[in-house]
Formats: C-alpha cells, sequence, structure tokens
C-alpha cells in the first residue's frame, strides 16, 4: 500500500547520501538518444507517479514499464514492478561538462527556450552585461549558487502538491568572463 520495502525502512535516510550527482556517459548517451526515456526520467526526479505520466502523455503503460525496467537497467532508478520507482539521483543531479546531455541542451534546448518572446505572467528575462573584478565575479557565482539551492527547495516542496497546482518551469542562470565575438573583433591587437 505505502510501496515501501522492508529493505527501504530499514535502511532509514542512509541511502540518501548515496544518491547519483552525476550521470555516467553511457547512461546520458542512452537519455538524449530516446526522447520517451528523457522526459520519463525528468518526469520522475520530478517527482510523477506512475498513473499521472500515463495520464498526461502518450506513453501506454506497456511502454512507460519498458522505459522505468531500462532505466532500471541504467542505474538511475530502482524500479519494482508494477508501480513503484525509486529514484537513485539526486533532484539536481549535474550533467557531464561538455558530455551528450549538455551538448543536447546546447544545441536543441536553450535555442527553443530563448526562442520566445517572455511575456506570459510569471516570466521574467533579463540580459546583462558589464566589466566586473575577479571579486564581483565571485559574489554573483555565490548570489547563483543561493538561488539555485533556493530553486531546489522549492521545487523539493511542490512535488507534494497535486499535479493541476504546478508547472514546468525552468530558468538559465550563467555567469562567465565572456565576451561577444562581434566586439571582439573590433579589439586593438595587443602590441
Amino acid at each position: 500500500m505505502l510501496e515501501i520495502s522492508l529493505q527501504d525502512l530499514v535502511k532509514g535516510d542512509r541511502s540518501a547520501s548515496k544518491v547519483l550527482t552525476e550521470l555516467t556517459e553511457k547512461q546520458e548517451l542512452a537519455l538524449v538518444s530516446d526522447p520517451k526515456l528523457l522526459l520519463t526520467t525528468y518526469l520522475i526526479v520530478n517527482e510523477w507517479k506512475f498513473p499521472e505520466i500515463l495520464a498526461t502523455f502518450r506513453i501506454e503503460e506497456n511502454d512507460l514499464v519498458n522505459l522505468l525496467l531500462k532505466l532500471d537497467r541504467l542505474g538511475v532508478i530502482d524500479y519494482r514492478p508494477p508501480r513503484r520507482i525509486k529514484k537513485l539521483t539526486a533532484r539536481n543531479f549535474s550533467w557531464r561538462s561538455n558530455g551528450p546531455v549538455h551538448t543536447f541542451l546546447l544545441s536543441r534546448v536553450l535555442p527553443e527556450f530563448f526562442n520566445d518572446a517572455f511575456e506570459q505572467p510569471g516570466d521574467e528575462f533579463h540580459f546583462v552585461g558589464g566589466t566586473l573584478s575577479v571579486a564581483s565575479r565571485a559574489r554573483m557565482k555565490a548570489a547563483i549558487d543561493h538561488f539555485t539551492r533556493e530553486f531546489e527547495e522549492l521545487a523539493r516542496l511542490d512535488s507534494r502538491l497535486p499535479l493541476a497546482d504546478r508547472d514546468g518551469c525552468s530558468a538559465v542562470i550563467a555567469l562567465r568572463k565572456w565576451e561577444f565575438s562581434e566586439f571582439t573583433r573590433l579589439r586593438r591587437k595587443k602590441v
């Protein structure tokens, strides 16, 4: 009834400290090669339940079971039929730097994400640029880290709400030492 095993009860919270914080290359390649597998992973990480996935997406029950079995084989979840799903990843696990998912995000997701007017209620878009010292960049990095932790905490808390009370949301926050290539081309050569 609770969809929890005796082993889970005995382990308690000790297993929470052993969650994956970064996927392997093999895991990432599998996710980006199958849109349904990537979607299922996203939904599981965001606490969607088996019936909610079936009711919301065009995925048949047998297909969903096969996707969950594949994620189980990949070590992303622990799946116990018929419907017990346990995440083996942290909610905010990171992608490999320059790995398959990172490349997929840059080439497919971000262009689509930014190709919008950001005019709906709750949308925000700001692009700021300036010249910052190393100390100021460190301060901005700390603020971004704080923002990211706040987002993750709110997502964790909101995952307890019914699906009707929450919407998929994304934020891209980035900071790097960077200059637009058109500006760089106009720079004088250093002597």
